[in-house]
């Protein structure tokens, strides 16, 4: 893979074949012209996000553009296991060094939840703002990691909206909320529903704000089919414990 930029261009790509030339524009195309000084000559990787991966050669270069020949494709299938981080809003952007770090680590969605602890609150505007913050930071983190998919962030939800949505859930999703009080480890849950087989599609982790979660959150989180689950022997910050959860998860079903 080339060093020299690695760029996510949906639309470019969507029917893109080896021999074709692409017209590579917008903020993608600018960045790689004026930032990363791409030139006529030099080899890039591209993705569309949903899976396809291209290596090409640029062929000509414009004030905020480059045309690029496709010299191979290839499409790569989505991971077994959909791990989805639902990461409760936090103070000093911890929230999005969590996001930043899932991505990067294999994380297929995230979800900003609005609890009741969070200090940060995302109403009107800044909702809006909120969430394409997230979807930014997801975005250079896929760059960074250098994957062929692209997370989606999810709308912002609240308790309730998240128990209602666990609550409505099918038989292929295994929700945990990451809780210090918990009993059961999070390695056991993981490691039994994989035994089980065959397996769960997808594993949802609930991560709490810096306040953590209320007793209130966790009854009705777990009424709704959440399962409180801990770490391990020490009590992680809300910036970290969902990424270790993911490293674990995709460990325990063996996509690392």
């Amino acid at each position: 893979m080339s060093n020299q930029a690695f760029l996510v261009v949906p639309e470019a790509l969507a029917e893109a074949s080896e021999g074709a030339v692409v017209v590579l524009d917008g903020d993608e195309g600018h960045h790689a012209v004026t930032v990363k000084r791409i030139r006529t000559g030099e080899s890039i990787d591209l993705v569309d996000g949903r899976g396809r991966r291209a290596s090409a050669t640029v062929a000509s270069t414009a004030k905020r553009s480059l045309e690029a020949r496709i010299d191979r494709v290839v499409d790569e299938p989505a991971s077994g296991c959909r791990i989805i981080l639902v990461q409760a809003l936090a103070k000093g952007d911890r929230d999005l060094q969590a996001v930043e770090a899932a991505v990067e680590l294999g994380a297929a969605g995230v979800v900003p939840w609005q609890a009741d602890r969070s200090v940060v609150r995302w109403q009107g505007e800044k909702a809006a703002k909120g969430r394409q913050k997230w979807e930014s930071t997801v975005r250079a983190a896929v760059k960074q990691s250098r994957r062929a998919w692209l997370p989606e962030v999810l709308a912002p939800v609240t308790t309730r909206e998240l128990a209602e949505f666990i609550r409505h859930d099918d038989d292929g999703r295994l929700v945990l909320v990451m809780h210090e009080e918990a009993a059961e480890p999070l390695g056991e849950r993981v490691h039994s529903a994989v035994a089980e087989g065959p397996g769960p599609a997808e594993i949802m982790l609930i991560v709490g704000p810096e306040g953590g979660i209320s007793e209130d959150e966790i009854a009705r989180l777990r009424a709704a089919g959440a399962r409180p689950v801990v770490l391990g022997n020490h009590v992680l910050r809300s910036g970290t414990a969902g990424p270790a959860g993911i490293v674990l998860a995709r460990h325990l079903t063996g996509q690392l």
